[in-house]
């Protein structure tokens, strides 16, 4: 029959999403530029309106698009051929997240690694030159830092268990069986462990929720400011966009937790945790180089804060 379907992939209808949030982002970022420089046409929240209508609009088409991405799902659309690709978008997101944060450390290492070329006093920019005298350290001279075995390594503590407790969920998604039995109804439906994977799911949440606020603990009580020096600009880059990450992700973990409860998940067909899970084990590792890095070795020999 003309028009039949007879192949697995699925062709989308035309959407306004796409467009949408490409203006969105549009309007997101010439609005942050002129808020940053000021506002616009002699309107000093101009920039921040336009800003925040962008961050607006940027959510609700996240919110209206993946919406129909569930829809899809719901309606058999998501063919394993077109699960396989789903999975292949994810891993090109995370590559690129990757490269992200290859740029926020390749920024510290230069500094550390090149202490002596630039230095921040008072504002301005200022060349050390007798590098060989010992004028050029790193951390800068005068810089306390923060302590990388007491909150860093209880963050790093509360992370990895996380893992453990997003893979728990995950595994009992996929096996439906705790003890050689099925759980329950989910279990004699073949549609999982619901319990282990709701269990699994707030503990990772609550885990999430705790680094985030250790974190936000630490923030305010830095020993150095975000501004006037390399070091405490390249320290709260890396570490505050690692943290984004952390909220993006516990979002990303409490969307699926409430679908968790509506049921949508079968160990057949469950990408939208599985995409959860793999993104919040990238945030772990991330977060482990961090500590060993910027924490560990970016402080050592430096004063402590509060030692």
């Amino acid at each position: 029959m003309a028009g039949a379907k007879n192949h697995d992939y699925h062709i989308l209808p035309p959407d306004i999403w796409p467009i949408a949030g490409a203006f969105s982002a549009l309007a997101m970022a010439a609005g942050a530029i002129m808020w940053m420089h000021g506002g616009h046409v002699g309107k000093p929240n101009g920039g921040g309106i336009v800003f925040f209508l962008g961050v607006a609009g940027v959510l609700l088409t996240m919110f209206s698009w993946w919406a129909n991405v569930i829809k899809e799902a719901h309606a058999g659309d998501h063919t394993p051929v077109v699960q396989l690709h789903l999975r292949y978008g994810m891993i090109l997101f995370i590559a690129s997240e990757v490269m992200f944060f290859v740029g926020w450390f390749w920024a510290f290492f230069d500094f550390s690694l090149f202490p002596a070329a630039i230095q921040y006093a008072d504002g301005a920019t200022s060349v050390i030159a007798d590098a060989a005298a010992g004028a050029a350290h790193w951390p800068p001279k005068g810089i306390e830092v923060i302590n990388a075995f007491e909150l860093p390594l209880l963050n790093t503590i509360i992370l990895l268990t996380s893992g453990t407790t997003v893979t728990w969920a995950h595994h009992a998604l996929i096996h439906g069986q705790r003890g050689g039995e099925k759980t329950g109804l989910w279990g004699l439906l073949g549609v999982g462990d619901r319990d282990g994977v709701l269990k699994g799911l707030w503990l990772t949440i609550i885990l999430g929720s705790l680094f985030t606020s250790i974190q936000a603990y630490e923030y305010m009580h830095a020993p150095f400011p975000f501004k006037g020096i390399n070091y405490g600009a390249s320290f709260f880059m890396a570490t505050g966009f690692h943290g984004f990450h952390v909220l993006i992700g516990t979002i990303f973990l409490i969307v699926c937790l409430v679908r968790a409860y509506k049921g949508d998940f079968t160990p057949r067909q469950h990408f939208g945790f599985e995409a959860a899970a793999w993104y919040w084990h990238f945030v772990d590792v991330v977060w482990l180089f961090l500590f060993v890095t910027i924490y560990v070795w970016g402080g050592w020999g430096a004063p402590v804060h509060g030692g």
